[in-house]
Parts: C-alpha cells; sequence; structure tokens
C-alpha cells in the first residue's frame, strides 16, 4: 500500500504550494473565504454519521473510531492507568484493575469511559449492582455511549428486568441503528413485553 501511495505523496510535494503560481512562482491574491477550512472530525460528527451510516460494517468502522475518542481523557496519566487496567482485566487481575480505575476515576470524574470500564469490571467481579451504578453514570455523562447502554440492556435481561432491557436496546438502536444483534433483541422482547399488535 505504501509504495502506490508514495508516488502521489511526490507529486504533491513537488507540486507548488496554494496560492502560489507555477511559472515564476509569486504569490497570487487568494481570498481568504475561497480558501476550503480544513474541517475537525468532532465526536458530534462522528455520531451523526454513525446514526447514518448505510450499513452494519460502514456503522462497525465509525464505531470504532468513537470508542478510540472515548477512550482518551485528555490527562496523559489517566490514559496510562486505563492502559494498565486494560492488562490487569487480560490477566484476570480483576481487583487491581477495579484499583485502577478507582485511581482515574478520582482524576477523571467526569469521563464516562472511565466508568463505563469499571462496570465491565464489576460484573466480571459478579457485582452487578455496582456494575449498573457505574453504568448508570457512564450514560448520564455521555448519553449517546452505545456500549454502556447495550451493557445496561444485558444486566436488565439477567436480572429478568426486560421492560427495562428493552428500553436500554432501543436507546442503543437510537444511536447505532444498523446493529443487527440488538435489533433483533428489540424485535423479540417488544411483543412480548407490549404485546402483539392485531
Amino acid at each position: 500500500m505504501r509504495f502506490f501511495a508514495l508516488p502521489l505523496i511526490l507529486a504533491f510535494s513537488l507540486a507548488a504550494p496554494p496560492g502560489f503560481a507555477q511559472d515564476d512562482g509569486r504569490p497570487q491574491d487568494v481570498p481568504p473565504q475561497s480558501r476550503p477550512a480544513p474541517r475537525a472530525v468532532t465526536l458530534d460528527s462522528l455520531f451523526e454519521r454513525l446514526a447514518k451510516a448505510g450499513s452494519e460494517r460502514e456503522a462497525d468502522g465509525i464505531a470504532s473510531l468513537i470508542e478510540r475518542r472515548l477512550s482518551r481523557s485528555g490527562s496523559d496519566t489517566a490514559d496510562l492507568l486505563l492502559t494498565r487496567a486494560g492488562k490487569a482485566v487480560e490477566d484476570k487481575d480483576f481487583p487491581l484493575s477495579v484499583e485502577l480505575l478507582d485511581r482515574i476515576l478520582t482524576l477523571e470524574p467526569q469521563w464516562a469511559e472511565a466508568w463505563y470500564r469499571r462496570a465491565l469490571v464489576f460484573y466480571m467481579l459478579d457485582d452487578p449492582v455496582s456494575a449498573l451504578a457505574d453504568l448508570h453514570r457512564a450514560v448520564e455523562l455521555e448519553p449517546r455511549h452505545f456500549g454502556a447502554w447495550t451493557a445496561l440492556g444485558h444486566l436488565f435481561m439477567a436480572s429478568d428486568e426486560k421492560a427495562q432491557a428493552l428500553a436500554a436496546y432501543r436507546k442503543v438502536l437510537q444511536i447505532r441503528p444498523q446493529t443487527s444483534d440488538i435489533q433483533t433483541l428489540v424485535s423479540h422482547l417488544g411483543p412480548e413485553i407490549e404485546g402483539q399488535d392485531l
């Protein structure tokens, strides 16, 4: 892939910079309003793209970008601790992971992703009450956190609170409509909870 991209990169680097004439190199007058402004890809714009994705595959790609953004706190220390907490989970050292996530939440109490990650660890520790509390906090801080809504739905299903599970799954579909497994759950739960349409 790099070999194909290289000639294109060279072509751009050898071309005259924008705003310069090709023949004599003197600056041309380019009005500022005619220059396209670079558009930053914001979290909001990614969520907009996710809602409008044409396929589940496209949605998965956008969701991965969102997850990467949500996994960055803006604090190098907190981000490093999150990486270590993840490694502790891989090593099945769940108490250490909770301890690291506790430290993160002391540093960054408004970071929805840290609440979500700690909820998952609590679930692995068979502590659904703490998991539920952390998931509620995560969606309070970031109402579009589809991972937290999905986890809430699964927790409610596990405790046979199907109406609340259905509400959580429907929230996932508002944010990420292309998720086929959640669509299936909603299509089965809806009639069961709300009754069959006549």
